[in-house]
């Protein structure tokens, strides 16, 4: 890992990934109504507004199930195309979540 963050010495192989990362070391300045959370960014601030309102927008066109973020109705399409992206590779078996791989 290549870029350090002066801050707090936490390291980045990207250095976007390392400036978007910095900002979290700035003043927040998009504020939740609802709650009092402060957010570097106006998109974490609305993803997070539907914690409050309970707004699913996405939607599984296989079974209509909907969900809050976009990347959980990606995971859950693959319960539907049986896809299996993440291999163990101790044993070989094959996984719909890379969490399932640190058990």
């Amino acid at each position: 890992k290549t870029h350090i963050c002066t801050e707090c010495g936490k390291g980045f192989y990207r250095l976007q990934s390392l400036t978007r990362h910095q900002q979290t070391h700035s003043e927040k300045l998009y504020l939740c109504s609802e709650c009092g959370k402060r957010f570097n960014e106006a998109s974490d601030l609305k993803r997070h507004q539907r914690t409050h309102t309970g707004e699913k927008p996405y939607t599984c066109t296989e079974c209509g199930k909907s969900f809050n973020k976009s990347s959980t109705l990606s995971c859950h399409l693959r319960i539907h195309t049986g896809e299996k992206p993440y291999t163990c590779g101790e044993c070989g078996m094959s996984f719909t979540q890379s969490s399932a791989l640190k058990r």
